[in-house]
C-alpha cells in the first residue's frame, strides 16, 4: 500500500490550490484520511480529516476557506485550500488509516509531503 500525493505549489495569498491523496496497492478498506501541516520552527498541526463516510473536521484556522473530501471509488482524498494566506505556507502531509486485510488492525500510512508556499 502506497500513498501518493500531488498538487502544492507557489501561489499569491488570496490564491487557491488542490491538493491530492491517493491510495494504491491491495488493501480491505480505506477509513479516516487527513492533512497534517508544518512549517520551519513550528509544530506539526492536524489541518482537516475526512472519514469514509464523508464527515469532516478542520482546524480552526483554515474552516471556511479549506474543504476536505474524499473519493472512495478512486480511493482518494483532496484539500481544497481557497483564500490562500502566508501562514498557510508549510509542507503539507496526507495519511490515510486502511484496513489490508480483513479481521485485521488498520494501520496509518503517509503520503510524501508536498509543499504550499503563499506569497504575500
Amino acid at each position: 500500500v502506497q500513498l501518493q500525493a500531488s498538487g502544492g505549489g507557489l501561489v499569491q495569498a488570496g490564491g487557491s490550490l488542490r491538493l491530492s491523496c491517493a491510495a494504491s496497492g491491495s488493501f480491505a478498506r480505506l477509513n479516516d484520511m487527513g492533512w497534517y501541516r508544518q512549517s520551519p520552527g513550528k509544530e506539526r498541526d492536524l489541518v482537516a480529516t475526512v472519514t469514509n463516510g464523508g464527515d469532516t473536521n478542520y482546524a480552526d484556522s483554515v474552516k471556511g476557506r479549506f474543504t476536505i473530501s474524499i473519493d472512495n471509488a478512486e480511493r482518494a482524498a483532496y484539500l481544497q485550500m481557497n483564500n490562500l494566506k502566508p501562514e498557510d505556507t508549510a509542507v503539507y502531509t496526507c495519511y490515510a488509516w486502511i484496513r489490508v486485510l480483513w479481521g485485521r488492525d488498520i494501520t496509518r500510512y503517509w503520503g510524501q509531503g508536498t509543499q504550499v508556499t503563499v506569497s504575500s
